[in-house]
């Protein structure tokens, strides 16, 4: 008998066998369940999205788009209320700004250090100390800085309120850097030896070398990063609902409290609205912008890392 008629048979013999059977089935069961969860995951997203929208609908039926958008002041249970967006919106920016002006460089000055310094020992050690931050309850956050932290800051920053949105601010800085430097050194860690080594071929130091060969490198994982990291300084709640106060004020003063939109969504589902108001439905209204906030973040991310991605 030839070697390919052999191999036939074997195959025949084979393919009948219970363990190949066995196979697959679990391989079919296997695909099943994945699409499942896949699907799952999806129907959710959806799901939310229709709650938000469909509700909010109530809302943008009594109140104009623009009136919304450009109002300056936000008191949807006063007796004469207003509808304005604006002073959720800037709070909230004001807050996840301070949190990436913290973050931004002790993110890359940790994350450069983990990947192009550190020593395996040491790094192995780092990262999970580092990430052991996202562990910390929001909670305790919140109440750090409003217990701790503002009370500290209040003897050296004159002006400084009990709430404020600088303090929430910088622990927020605090608390999204472990999805900042972790994304970050990944990036830079799935640079190639050889740029590195070209880099030294043509006399460059090692910190040269990490600001002008790798972050460019690795920019579009670098991006994601902050990205990442300022969508989730924007939907942040406990910290803020805690320590920049519940009063919607539109300032430009970070020394002073503002609510911003997840705090005041906080405040508002422990309150008594009766359901189906008005002054109800703005929790929706709210929550909905918030989501198109991040979502843009996360598609203008999407793009940014599909336009400088580099492929080795």
């Amino acid at each position: 008998m030839s070697a390919l008629g052999h191999e036939l048979s074997e195959y025949e013999r084979l393919k009948g066998s219970p363990f190949l059977r066995r196979g697959r089935v679990l391989a079919a069961v296997m695909q099943v369940v994945l699409f499942v969860c896949a699907a799952l995951s999806v129907l959710i997203t959806a799901a939310i999205v229709w709650v938000l929208v469909s509700e909010s609908l109530v809302f943008f039926r009594q109140v104009p788009l623009f009136t919304f958008l450009t109002d300056t002041e936000w008191t949807p249970v006063f007796t004469n209320a207003r509808y304005g967006i604006l002073p959720l919106l800037s709070a909230t920016f004001w807050a996840a700004g301070i949190a990436m002006l913290v973050a931004t460089p002790l993110g890359l000055v940790l994350s450069i250090y983990l990947s192009e310094f550190a020593r395996p020992q040491v790094r192995e050690a780092l990262k999970p100390v580092l990430e052991l931050l996202a562990a910390v309850p929001t909670v305790v956050f919140g109440y750090f800085a409003l217990l701790f932290l503002t009370p500290l800051a209040r003897q050296f920053i004159p002006g400084l309120s009990g709430f404020n949105l600088l303090i929430p601010g910088f622990v927020m800085g605090i608390m999204i850097l472990p999805y900042i430097v972790s994304i970050s050194e990944d990036a830079m860690r799935a640079v190639p030896m050889s740029l590195r080594e070209g880099a030294f071929a043509l006399g460059m130091s090692r910190w040269r070398m990490s600001f002008s060969v790798v972050i460019p490198a690795a920019f579009s994982g670098v991006t994601a990063a902050y990205l990442l990291g300022f969508s989730r300084a924007v939907g942040e709640t406990m910290v803020v609902a805690i320590a920049a106060g519940q009063n919607p004020n539109l300032t430009l003063d970070p020394r002073e409290g503002a609510a911003t939109i997840t705090a005041y969504i906080v405040q508002m589902s422990l309150g008594d609205l009766p359901h189906g108001s008005l002054a109800y439905a703005t929790i929706f209204a709210a929550g909905l912008v918030l989501f198109f906030i991040t979502l843009a973040f996360n598609v203008l991310g999407f793009f940014l890392r599909k336009r400088f991605r580099e492929a080795y």
